[in-house]
């Protein structure tokens, strides 16, 4: 296992961090089989383990926290908020009132006392910088919290809030978390740019382009009921961007194999490659997915390989650009738009 600097906090984490989204009633990874995953994860070297309140309604924290009891220190926690946990207009959101409330029930779910990185799931418009901001380095004083971090916020977002935490004189977020991956390499245009100017680390999730770049979906293969179901859209074949992914991935295979490398290594090794990227988070539902993807741990590309890649996607392309997360709402709400 590799390891790199978290931005420019001197903390060491791994190169493959642990993805919790798939632990609990959503992806039915229970607690024998979540606390084995992340057992067989620190094993490995891995000393990253990342989830959020909203992963299947705090289960996902329950299970993380019961796995690493008498072990806390061994790691480094992140948990994430500001996505509804609940049906009340204000559990939810960026605002001092919710956050404070939000982090008080992670840390009674994970049983521990702070959380090395709170990240921002994803940004509020309704909420100004400063108000989360000065939440966020009221919680870190007060060593609930040792940083704060934010997740799929768009470059001019990024920027924003680095000027609003230098203008307020409020700490500032010390990391990104954002989608990237061979299929989807959009956020090299301008968050990578971005993050990299203002030293931050870069949590990269869903490196395996939620399971394209695993080998599991090939031409002619039939799509497993799991990934047809949960995200039926991003699997329908006939839709267009589908179709690209797919013929993506039949020449990624190919890449692969002429480099002696799996799909997944490919993936990976693509991923941690970038001098911006931190660490790749995984997301295994089993042991044998876990396996899988711990074998990429210190693969390294080289130049002609990553050159191939380029030659099938290029840079700064999103193949599923429908798929972003981090667009302006006014572009999807009809009511906001020119205003």
């Amino acid at each position: 296992m590799q390891y790199r600097s978290l931005g420019r906090t001197g903390v060491q984490v791994s190169t493959l961090a642990l993805g919790a989204m798939n632990f609990g009633a959503m992806a039915r990874t229970g607690q024998d089989e979540g606390g084995a995953i992340i057992d067989a994860a620190l094993e490995a070297g891995i000393n990253l383990i990342d989830t959020a309140d909203m992963y299947s309604q705090g289960e996902s924290e329950q299970i993380v926290g019961k796995a690493i009891a008498g072990r806390r220190d061994d790691l480094v926690l992140a948990t994430k908020a500001t996505l509804p946990m609940g049906p009340d207009r204000n559990q939810q959101g960026g605002s001092r009132r919710w956050l404070v409330t939000a982090l008080d029930d992670s840390l009674r779910r994970l049983g521990v006392d702070h959380v090395d990185l709170y990240q921002i799931h994803r940004w509020d418009p309704a909420t100004s910088d400063e108000e989360t901001l000065s939440a966020l380095t009221d919680l870190q004083r007060a060593g609930k919290i040792r940083y704060f971090g934010s997740s799929t916020f768009p470059a001019y977002r990024i920027v924003q809030s680095q000027w609003a935490a230098r203008e307020h004189h409020l700490s500032r977020y010390v990391t990104e978390q954002p989608s990237y991956s061979i299929l989807q390499r959009g956020i090299e245009t301008h968050v990578l740019p971005a993050t990299q100017e203002y030293g931050m680390g870069v949590l990269a999730w869903s490196p395996l382009a939620s399971g394209w770049l695993s080998g599991a979906i090939r031409a002619g293969q039939e799509i497993s009921t799991y990934r047809a179901g949960l995200l039926q859209q991003r699997f329908d074949l006939t839709v267009p961007a589908n179709r690209a992914r797919l013929d993506a991935v039949e020449q990624l295979v190919k890449v692969a194999d002429q480099a002696g490398l799996t799909l997944i290594q490919l993936a990976l090794g693509f991923v941690t490659a970038h001098p911006g990227v931190t660490s790749a988070i995984i997301g295994p539902r089993t042991l044998d997915h876990l396996h899988s993807q711990v074998a990429a741990a210190d693969t390294v590309l080289s130049a002609d390989v990553l050159d191939a890649i380029d030659a099938i996607v290029a840079p700064g392309v999103d193949l599923a650009p429908d798929e972003k997360i981090d667009t302006p709402p006014s572009l999807l709400d009809a009511s906001l738009r020119r205003r």
